[in-house]
């Protein structure tokens, strides 16, 4: 009698089981597709983009709005080549890439040069195809530079389509803010961090460990919103500073 009633239950945890197993499945299968095709989290991890970005702010990336390549799945499995639904960037976006160094590591910088323009920067300012963008002086503020807290310049730059961010000088006579004019190729893109002297960018070659030029293949999305922000020092296993290090002023912040 007993081994009769037991066989019911046994194939009812069994189905229970294969249920559960269907569901985790199909959440990690819209999980990644969502992933893929849609949106993808990051957090910031250095002072590179301020003051637009923080350390501690976790952004929200659109993957749809370049199109496709094989950056866009995880791993970077190479399944295809170039991008498919592929849609030009425009200058002054915020934009996650694979860096060129290592095709791996995700790299956070403001587009600055498409294929063909022609890119140079004197004495901190910088001219696309001969045109310098407008500078408007916005004060002083602290930033990290070369690893130490310094003084820095506060200016507003707006690009040649109009569109202004905040970014930090601290000398405009270091190397990076005078460069001989750059030829950005066929297919490559041009990047610069916000914070002008805190930034290995594409004012840098790979050989000195910097960004160079990068591939249109190794773009990942746009950052779209800073959704959340914690200063450095929050941590996850410390649920104290989830709301003591918290900066709400940045949370659900659009990124012009």
């Amino acid at each position: 009698m007993s081994s009769v009633s037991k066989a019911p239950a046994r194939s009812r945890a069994a189905n229970e089981m294969v249920e559960v197993g269907k569901t985790v499945f199909y959440a990690l299968l819209i999980a990644l597709v969502l992933r893929v095709l849609l949106f993808q989290p990051f957090t910031i991890p250095s002072a590179s983009m301020e003051p637009t970005l923080l350390t501690g702010d976790y952004i929200i990336v659109s993957k749809y709005s370049y199109g496709y390549s094989k950056h866009s799945i995880p791993l970077s499995p190479p399944i295809f080549k170039g991008r498919l639904l592929g849609r030009q960037p425009q200058r002054g976006d915020i934009i996650v890439f694979k860096t060129p160094l290592d095709n791996k590591t995700d790299y956070i910088k403001r587009l600055m040069g498409l294929p063909g323009d022609r890119i140079q920067v004197k004495h901190g300012t910088v001219f696309i195809n001969g045109k310098a963008l407008a500078q408007m002086p916005k004060g002083q503020d602290q930033a990290v530079i070369q690893e130490a807290q310094r003084q820095v310049d506060v200016i507003r730059e707006t690009n040649l389509q109009g569109r202004s961010y905040l970014t930090y000088s601290w000398d405009p006579n270091q190397d990076q803010d005078n460069t001989p004019v750059i030829v950005v190729p066929d297919g490559q893109y041009f990047f610069m961090g916000d914070n002008r002297d805190n930034s290995l960018d594409s004012r840098f070659g790979r050989e000195v460990g910097g960004v160079g030029f990068v591939p249109g293949e190794n773009l990942e999305g746009k950052a779209q919103i800073i959704l959340l922000s914690w200063h450095e020092g929050a941590s996850l296993f410390k649920p104290w500073t989830w709301v003591l290090d918290a900066r709400p002023s940045r949370f659900f912040h659009y990124l012009y």
